[in-house]
């Protein structure tokens, strides 16, 4: 019997090489061996490949046929050189895959040999599965983690899970109060988010997710007890398999997740089981983190309200304006602030407050409010600004703080059609007062700082605002404003109380406009302190209403 030889899958024996007088013998080949003719119609096969293909040389009136692949590859094989194809062709044959290699046969047509290439084509496709299901992850990721809006962020989790794991998904997060916020996503549909009071315990497994213990197997699972409130509207039949899995969060879990397929559909491998864990850890991530952020802005906002100026408006007849540019603006909060706290009535003073601590940003805002704080619970003695003055600067010196503070005092009451002030600074700036004639006057007022000496010595003047006329409280933001043509001037007194004479007449809420209007386009793009500016005014016309003006508590702000 002549050597057997058999063509090697390996390329550096590539049986393309063989011809029909190459000694090449195939029908003893322990793989499937073919032989096909020009119109692909079988010729031959070897005893492996009648075992493969039964029916293939069967007598009768249904004989089996080539497979569509080989048939299709055995078409071009002309196109390859001496009769080789291009490529292998592979394809399968029953549950198993094949490697098809060609050699001319003896006697004509072609000798398809036929290699199990059945392992490595799994391995191919689960490598394929591997890398899809990382691009998945990765694209979850990065979807997910883009919003911090808690809202949009479910929106997106229940979504990506019925297009990446399931026909439809719910997702359920805490409750809030007795009721849970939920999320119905269908494949390519819309997803619908909703508030219902529903029962966890109804679905096996559904509360032990809630509280973070780990999923139940979706074989546990009986997809007839699943409730109607679970599955979404429009859900294709009854339901053939669930999957429940927590969506592990910060310490504190994010809700859980549950995925639907329905009776018509495969059920959910242990593998697929496994990717929707990996799935809902980086969807709770996320959602953690949304949750997360919520609460810190929703704390600063309730913070910010308390540390924010005030809006100012008319008060007992007297109007105030303020206007208020932290030294960042990117920052809502700084060192300088102002309040106003009205009186009880028309017959009692307003005080005002304007202030400077020293430092920028949320540092110097904590000290802020610590003083807007103490000034609030030292009302009751606002008649003597010594005292007041006095008693915060003994709290601050004996506070963890080590800033320091100017500030101006204003008691302001409306007389007639006269407002009259009195004003005393605690190393603050003097108040400027611009007359109906633009003539603009500085108040006599001047002090020591808080926070910083033992004692605190003081003067205090007193000046009377005829209608129309308006005195000016601001923080040294305005004047020490660094610009100018060369960039590096500062914008000082002089040119403040030379633009203020233009100002005669004009409402408070303009005059302060019109101030840092001047001070930002000195700085043009440079850096700055806090700007602050009060407007204290004498209407032009009309009494305060019989009531004197608007009550105590009606004023915008913090002090109501």
């Amino acid at each position: 019997m002549p050597p057997l030889v058999i063509p090697s899958h390996d390329s550096s024996a590539d049986p393309c090489e063989a011809d029909s007088g190459s000694g090449v013998t195939w029908s003893d080949a322990p793989c499937p061996v073919l032989v096909l003719g020009p119109d692909a119609a079988p010729v031959d096969a070897n005893h492996a490949a009648r075992l493969l293909l039964p029916g293939l040389f069967a007598e009768g009136p249904s004989p089996g046929t080539v497979p569509s692949w080989l048939a299709a590859a055995h078409h071009r094989v002309g196109a390859g050189a001496n009769g080789t194809p291009a490529t292998s062709p592979t394809g399968s044959i029953g549950d198993r895959h094949y490697l098809a290699r060609s050699t001319p046969a003896k006697g004509g047509g072609t000798a398809w040999w036929l290699f199990d290439d059945t392992d490595r084509a799994r391995a191919r496709a689960e490598l394929r599965r591997v890398e899809e299901r990382s691009e998945t992850l990765v694209q979850v990721s990065s979807t997910l983690l883009a919003s911090l809006n808690m809202p949009r962020c479910i929106e997106a989790t229940a979504r990506l899970a019925a297009e990446h794991l399931a026909e439809a998904a719910v997702l359920i997060t805490p409750p809030q109060g007795r009721r849970h916020p939920l999320a119905y996503a269908r494949r390519g549909e819309p997803v619908v988010q909703e508030v219902r009071q529903v029962d966890p315990s109804s679905v096996p497994g559904l509360s032990e997710a809630l509280q973070g213990f780990p999923p139940v197997p979706a074989r546990w699972i009986n997809p007839a007890l699943i409730p109607d409130w679970l599955i979404p509207a429009g859900f294709p039949g009854p339901v053939g398999s669930v999957i429940v899995t927590p969506l592990p969060g910060h310490g504190v879990p994010a809700g859980a997740l549950v995925l639907l397929r329905a009776g018509t559909e495969q059920a959910f491998t242990a593998e697929e089981e496994g990717f929707a864990q990996f799935f809902a850890a980086r969807a709770g991530v996320a959602l953690s983190a949304a949750r997360l952020y919520g609460e810190q802005t929703s704390i600063t906002a309730t913070l910010m309200r308390e540390l924010l100026p005030p809006a100012l408006e008319s008060v007992h007849g007297v109007e105030y304006a303020g206007r208020y540019r932290p030294a960042r603006d990117h920052e809502r909060v700084g060192g300088d602030f102002y309040d106003v706290h009205p009186g009880a009535g028309p017959d009692e003073e307003t005080l005002v407050v304007l202030g400077d601590v020293a430092g920028k940003g949320l540092d110097a805002a904590v000290l802020t409010g610590k003083i807007r704080n103490t000034l609030q619970a030292l009302l009751p003695l606002a008649t003597d600004h010594a005292r007041v003055l006095g008693l915060l600067n003994g709290a601050l010196l004996t506070s963890h703080h080590t800033r320091f503070a100017t500030m101006v005092l204003a008691s302001v009451r409306r007389r007639d059609d006269a407002v009259h002030l009195r004003l005393t600074s605690a190393g603050h700036l003097p108040p400027l007062v611009v007359r109906t004639d633009g003539t603009v006057e500085e108040l006599p007022t001047y002090g020591t700082l808080v926070g910083a000496l033992p004692e605190v010595s003081v003067r205090t003047a007193e000046t009377v605002l005829a209608a129309g006329e308006t005195c000016l409280l601001y923080t040294d933001g305005i004047t020490e404003a660094r610009g100018g043509p060369l960039g590096d001037e500062l914008f000082g007194e002089r040119r403040l109380r030379q633009a203020l004479p233009e100002c005669a007449g004009m409402p408070g809420e303009a005059i302060v406009e019109h101030v840092q209007m001047l001070a930002s386009q000195w700085l043009g793009s440079g850096r700055h302190d806090d700007m602050a500016t009060v407007a204290i005014s004498a209407p032009r016309s009309g009494p305060p209403a019989a009531d004197g003006g608007p009550r105590a508590d009606a004023l915008p702000g913090r002090n109501r």
